[in-house]
């Protein structure tokens, strides 16, 4: 595994994430409690790997090829929706770690009132940020691949090669 084995992991992991919020407030909107709980934290412990991972990714990229993130490469009208998604997604995603934990901490005590008004804030912008963190893995790596992300990794073989060839 390498760097370049990161994208789909964090996909998933975002995968995992919407799906865990959307059981959690399923769940909640039945009254059943404990698959709440079980959920909301399943979907919190996918988010926390999934920031780690995609924090070694984007640090990782730089110091294996220099650049720290991959460019869509396809031109058109695709390529200006491509980026209005990212620019959503990033702002919102930018706001949702200090979300969650203002949701959370109520929770933890027994703040309920609390937790359900800043639940009501905080879920759509998390399901926003974890679905569009996916369509944007889908666009840059699957539906439209990057040219730019071909480069990098051919970059990153030649640079390995000419470390083992020195060893």
């Amino acid at each position: 595994m390498n760097i370049f084995d990161l994208p789909p992991l964090n996909a998933t992991l975002n995968g995992l994430s919407t799906g865990f919020v959307a059981l959690g407030w399923w769940a909640i909107l039945r009254d059943r409690k404990r698959l709440h709980i079980t959920s909301m934290v399943t979907a919190l412990v996918c988010s926390t790997a999934f920031l780690t991972c995609y924090l070694c990714y984007h640090f990782g990229m730089v110091a294996a090829v220099g650049e720290g993130s991959v460019r869509f490469t396809q031109p058109g009208w695709i390529r200006l929706f491509y980026y209005l998604l990212l620019a959503t997604h990033l702002l919102l995603a930018f706001t949702i770690l200090p979300l969650v934990i203002l949701t959370v901490i109520p929770a933890l005590r027994a703040r309920f009132d609390r937790h359900r008004k800043m639940g009501r804030f905080t879920l759509p912008i998390w399901l926003y940020v974890s679905i569009t963190g996916v369509l944007v893995y889908f666009m840059l790596y699957q539906w439209y691949p990057s040219t730019h992300f071909e480069e990098l990794k051919r970059r990153f073989e030649l640079k390995s090669r000419a470390g083992q060839g020195a060893a």
